[in-house]
């Protein structure tokens, strides 16, 4: 069975920044299971797997722009330290939920701590970096009427719920 949308697809893989430096990798864990054509993935990759097979094996190397987008140095603020609880103990590199300007959900990293001010980055890590993925594509298979209604997979290597 080939890759196409609406199919669950798993996957072993392994991913590098331009340095070759490995920033994750499903080794040791289960494959990584997702819905093709739902977005559960990078277009970058999910494109670069339309149409492989169970053993197929595909090295790409995504720009930022098919992956997590081009940095955007607007989305890095300082706010006073004082709107954070426990604001003596907030460290670079901590990460907050917070709520974007239109209610939606995001992450933000702390980049930076002084004594008025924490500066954070709603930037996803992975902005403007340029991704490599080594993948062996492990199972493809039809999703169920569930899965589709929700648009990811469920199970073992899927979402849970």
């Amino acid at each position: 069975m080939q890759i196409a949308t609406n199919k669950v697809v798993s996957i072993d893989y392994t991913l590098t920044n331009d340095q070759g430096q490995v920033l994750d990798s499903s080794s040791g864990r289960e494959p990584l299971a997702y819905l093709q054509g739902h977005h559960n993935i990078i277009s970058g990759l999910e494109s670069a797997l339309e149409g492989k097979s169970a053993g197929d094996t595909v090295k790409v190397t995504i720009p930022p722009a098919d992956a997590y987008g081009e940095r955007d140095d607007s989305l890095s603020q300082a706010v006073p330290r004082k709107m954070f609880e426990n604001a003596e103990d907030v460290k670079v590199g901590m990460q907050f939920q917070t709520m974007s300007e239109q209610g939606a959900a995001q992450i933000v990293t702390v980049t930076g701590v002084d004594p008025e001010h924490v500066t954070v980055d709603a930037n996803h890590p992975l902005a403007g970096e340029t991704l490599t993925f080594d993948v062996t594509v492990v199972d493809v298979r039809d999703a169920t009427d569930e899965e589709l209604d929700h648009g990811h997979v469920h199970g073992p290597g899927g979402h849970h719920h």
